[in-house]
Formats: C-alpha cells, structure tokens, sequence
C-alpha cells in the first residue's frame, strides 16, 4: 500500500469499520456484488461518516488553541450532532448554527445536540443560506470579546482538512480488499456537502489506483453543483498540503437524479427500499443521504451502468437519528408502526 502522510488526527471512531457482503441485496438489485463500508459502525453517539473528518478538524481547532467550535447544518444535521458530542468528549464548547426553527420538542438529532450541551442559533432557510459568513463572523467575535478563541467547520466538514478522513477511509478499504482478496470495481457514497467524496477521490489518486471508480448520489442540488464543489475542496488540498496528481486521476462522477423535491424531503420510494433492507439485511438507512444513495445505486444497476461481474461498495454512512423525525412517512402493512 502507498504510503501517505496525514495531518493530525484525534482518534474518535471505532476504525476499521467492517466491510460486509450484502447478498439479498445483491439478489434484489440483480446486478454486481455489493459490500457495505459499514460506518455506521464507527461508535454509538458519533455514529457515522462525520466523525471521520471532524477527527482531522478537531486537531487542529486544537493546535490552534480553540475553545469553542462553531459550525452549522440543518435541524437534523447528522454533523452537526457528531461535532456536538465530540466536543463535550474532548471538553470544548460548541455552538450550532442551524437552518430552520427549533419549536417544539427535540426530536433525533438535535435531541442528541441538547444532551451534549450544545449553543445554539436559530435562522429560517433564506437567512442562514444569504447571511451565514456574517452570522459565523459575527458569532466569532462575540465569542472573542468573552476571551474565547472560535473555530469554524464548514458544512459537513467538507473542506480541505476534514476531507482527509475519507482519504484515510479509502486507504482502510483498499487494506481489507487486499487482506480479502476481493477486487472492488466501484465505489459509492451519499454526496451531501461534498467532502467525503473528495476524500475518497484523493485516496484513490494518492494510491495510484486506475480502479475502483468513485461515485456520489447526490442528496441536494444537481450534478454541476457538485463538480464545482469538489473542485474547490480537491484544489484546497494540493494547496494547503502540497499534494500533486493529475486531474485524469481525479474525476468527478455523480449519479444525478435521486434529490426528489429536495434535501431531507423523502419519497415513498426511498422509504419502501429502506424497510425492505430493515426486513431482508438487518440494515437500517436514514431518508436524507443513504435511503437516497442506496435507492440510486440500484436504479443505475438497473440502467445497466454496473454489471453483473462489477463489486461495489456502498458507503453507508450511518445517520440513523434522522430517521426518527421521518417515521410518519413509511408505508407499512395495516396495523403495523402506528
């Protein structure tokens, strides 16, 4: 395996996690073999693919002498409640940012938020989407005037130092493919904010590696969007880090056409699919990142974009707590799940 050197890194996740055969799944889709990266697995409380960036993030809030993390997401930001529990781990304090109103009584993830003593700011959808740096800058200096030093994580994490977690994700699944002996053709994920993909697509050029080929579904926005999102974390990397490749060895592939009405709005679809994993896997996905992702994987198998004689891995990654909120939205037998 190449050899890579990282930035620091606090360790917080149950790593490796287990790379699994899925073979009702396999059977149901009709198409390649398909192995979850099973990062749901990571640890209880940060269960999931965050905690994964947020440990690279974390070191250096703290070679940097923070004393409070500011970052920001959704109501049910599956990140915003990693980093939450990950600073009341690590005794720092954390204040949210969050799009949408926090009324009634907490429910999957920001309940996890206010258990872990979080801060929090409330802003509807067009203001925290128009005025965000000016509420972070703001926030920041606040924060200063108490005598506390702030750092800021960006969305998901998905910059150029929290990015590193999914470089290392790559790395650890090369390492069981080859222990394995398996041969991995392709490589999917959930595309939220962006920086898990563009980790995995470094991994993949740091190595060399011609194969697999790494996809997002993604979950909001289109397929444009994401090329230039990744783009600017791909160049932010081989700025800060001093990192080289050539940019055939990091394309962008996105499976495009799974968002439905937007972000965190689920179809019957995506939640038919999720209880039948529940049935017939034992696996349990979220409606927002990996219902999606996993329903597009198998609409693509079914388009004949992987074949038969194709591995994938799928990336799950985690977000179990948002699926709480969302239960009115499944579609059981009479009499069940009421």
């Amino acid at each position: 395996m190449t050899t890579i050197k990282y930035p620091k890194r606090i360790a917080l996740a149950q790593t490796p996690t287990p790379l699994e055969f899925m073979p009702r799944l396999t059977e149901y889709f009709g198409g390649p073999k398909i192995y979850f990266k099973r990062d749901d697995l990571t640890g209880s409380t940060l269960s999931g693919n965050k905690v994964r960036k947020i440990e690279f993030s974390l070191a250096e809030a703290l070679a940097r002498k923070a004393d409070v993390i500011i970052t920001v997401g959704g109501i049910q930001s599956n990140h915003c409640r990693a980093t939450a529990l990950a600073c009341a781990r690590l005794g720092l304090g954390c204040h949210l940012i969050l799009r949408g109103a926090g009324e009634g009584p907490p429910d999957g993830n920001l309940l996890l938020d206010y258990l872990a003593g979080a801060s929090f700011s409330f802003f509807p959808r067009e203001v925290y989407s128009t005025q965000r740096p000016k509420i972070v800058a703001d926030l920041t200096e606040q924060y200063a005037r108490q005598g506390k030093k702030a750092y800021y994580i960006p969305v998901g994490a998905s910059n150029a130092v929290g990015s590193w977690g999914y470089v290392r994700a790559y790395s650890e699944i090369m390492s069981q493919a080859e222990k394995s002996g398996l041969k991995i053709n392709h490589i999917v994920t959930a595309t939220g904010s962006g920086g898990t993909n563009a980790g995995l697509i470094v991994g993949r050029a740091l190595h060399g590696h011609k194969k697999p080929e790494v996809w997002g579904v993604n979950v909001c926005d289109d397929e444009e969007t994401f090329i230039k999102d990744i783009s600017v974390v791909l160049e932010e990397m081989k700025s800060k880090y001093g990192l080289r490749w050539k940019d055939s060895a990091a394309p962008i592939h996105t499976l495009d056409g799974y968002v439905g009405e937007g972000y965190a709005i689920p179809y019957p679809e995506v939640m038919d699919l999720i209880a039948w994993c529940g049935r017939n896997e034992g696996q349990i996905f979220d409606p927002v990142y990996t219902g999606k992702a996993l329903y597009g994987l198998g609409q693509e198998i079914r388009k004949g974009r992987f074949t038969k004689r194709d591995t994938v891995v799928f990336i799950h990654t985690g977000g179990i707590y948002g699926l709480f909120p969302q239960r009115a939205e499944f579609r059981f037998p009479e009499g069940k799940g009421k």
